[in-house]
């Protein structure tokens, strides 16, 4: 953690071994989360551009997000709307996710965060590709410049090079990473990524999202057995 950085009390969950998120993104998956014993997963987020802002209470803290269109958002939520839904959520929330494109125009949100002592994840989505490793630095650049406490990058990995520039980006953040593939290796980036840093790891709860995601209570089994804790 950069030591100029505010510290907030989410930030804790960017230390220490992976953690495993839980993606609550249905009512389905809200059925199955209600469920879920406190130790099957570390974090659970909430997708409240799929569901709004009716979260649950649970013992499990929360990542928060409600996710700009651009990067596979439901809803075709405004900047307005998604923003106060953001800010309604808060109390609840122990991380914030905020896409890099949404810092700055989701400022007031970020600064309540702050306020608020939850920590602000910016996160980046590519649905279609692995970008450049330069735009890959240029975007973790821009959300530690806006104050981001951690970064997430999530992006489609079809091949080695493509795996290969998100393993290189571990060495090279001044803030903890967050990264996983999608498609045809994602689920092999998943563990590897985990294995060299990845700080959140997601899974699904009811079904999968995306192409290449483990099930949740799965994959934080597979890392108790398959990443070192020292």
């Amino acid at each position: 953690m950069n030591p100029t950085r505010p510290q907030h009390h989410g930030v804790a969950v960017f230390s220490g071994r992976p953690r495993v998120v839980g993606i609550v993104d249905s009512a389905a998956a809200i059925r199955a989360a209600k469920r879920l014993k406190p130790e099957a997963v570390d974090l659970l987020e909430w997708r409240a551009d799929c569901l709004g802002t009716g979260i649950f209470d649970t013992t499990i803290p929360w990542v928060v997000t409600v996710r700009h269109p651009a990067e596979g958002g439901a809803n075709s939520l405004s900047v307005v709307r998604r923003r106060a839904m953001a800010l309604e959520l808060l109390p609840k929330a122990a991380v914030l996710d905020l896409e890099v494109r949404s810092l700055a125009p989701m400022g007031t949100v970020l600064d309540a965060a702050r306020g608020a002592g939850v920590a602000v994840l910016a996160s980046f989505h590519d649905f279609r590709a692995t970008p450049s490793a330069a735009r890959l630095r240029e975007t973790i650049r821009r959300a530690v410049d806006a104050g981001a406490d951690a970064v997430k990058i999530a992006t489609v990995t079809e091949s080695a090079a493509d795996l290969a520039r998100l393993l290189d980006l571990f060495g090279r953040a001044s803030v903890p990473l967050s990264v996983m593939g999608m498609g045809r290796l994602g689920m092999a980036s998943r563990v590897a990524l985990a294995a060299v840093g990845s700080v959140l790891n997601y899974g699904w709860i009811d079904r999968p999202n995306v192409p290449g995601q483990w099930a949740a209570r799965e994959l934080r089994e597979l890392l108790a057995k398959c990443v070192s804790r020292s």
